[in-house]
């Protein structure tokens, strides 16, 4: 069974978030504040982790990183009363997979955490190789190299450019993108979207020319000549 870890100082946020895990058939586990949260993925596996930013002891962010260095693939959705695009972005680099803000719907949230569990596991399909100048893009081993060197990628950095790549050439639209990427009709804030191109683009390097923006209409991957 799915066993997820939440992460929350607040009682009642926690003990929401559970009811309904429950409800969907998950096996639940809980942590007040970071640290306690990296002690338990260090000793636990968990399939997913929901993680709040603001709370005592070790903060949301750090957490992530900290046990990103010995779980690099378990997916986090981060909760948080913040908005800015910084800590969206912040959040994005050190490797969370979804955003949401408080207030949530704990039924958007499910779906989300369903849309992320659906994905993971679908991960490492197919053993083709992407190769354009000196991009490559091992499918099977989710790894990206740029002119032979390893650069590391957000989960959903790493999706998005798959799905671009995969349908190279077409005009993909916006919802599109955010519907398959993101796993499920997505009607949150669109600049999700936006935020994780620039930072892909960014990774990219010289080779972010090839992600076209189509101004009123979404993005393509602009095949070479």
């Amino acid at each position: 069974m799915t066993k997820i870890l939440i992460v929350d100082d607040e009682d009642k946020i926690r003990n929401m978030i559970r009811k309904y895990a429950i409800h969907e058939g998950f096996i639940t586990e809980e942590a007040e504040n970071g640290a306690i949260a990296v002690e338990l993925c260090l000793k636990n596996e968990y399939d997913l982790v929901i993680m709040d930013i603001m709370m005592p002891e070790l903060d949301g962010f750090s957490a992530v990183k900290e046990i990103k260095k010995t779980k690099p693939d378990l997916p986090f959705i981060m909760l948080s009363a913040l908005g800015e695009e910084f800590d969206r972005i912040h959040g994005f680099d050190v490797g969370v997979d979804d955003y949401v803000i408080k207030p949530f719907s704990c039924k958007e949230l499910m779906m989300r955490i369903h849309a992320i569990l659906k994905r993971t596991q679908a991960r490492g399909a197919g053993n083709e190789v992407f190769r354009l100048e000196g991009l490559s893009i091992d499918f099977a081993a989710r790894t990206v190299s740029i002119d032979g060197n390893r650069i590391t990628l957000s989960p959903k950095e790493y999706d998005l450019l798959v799905y671009l790549v995969r349908n190279a050439g077409v005009a993909l639209t916006r919802e599109q993108l955010l519907s398959t990427v993101w796993g499920y009709d997505f009607y949150g804030d669109d600049r999700t979207l936006d935020t994780h191109v620039k930072l892909l683009r960014k990774d990219l390097g010289d080779y972010a020319k090839y992600i076209v923006t189509l101004r009123g209409v979404g993005y393509r991957f602009e095949k070479a000549d």
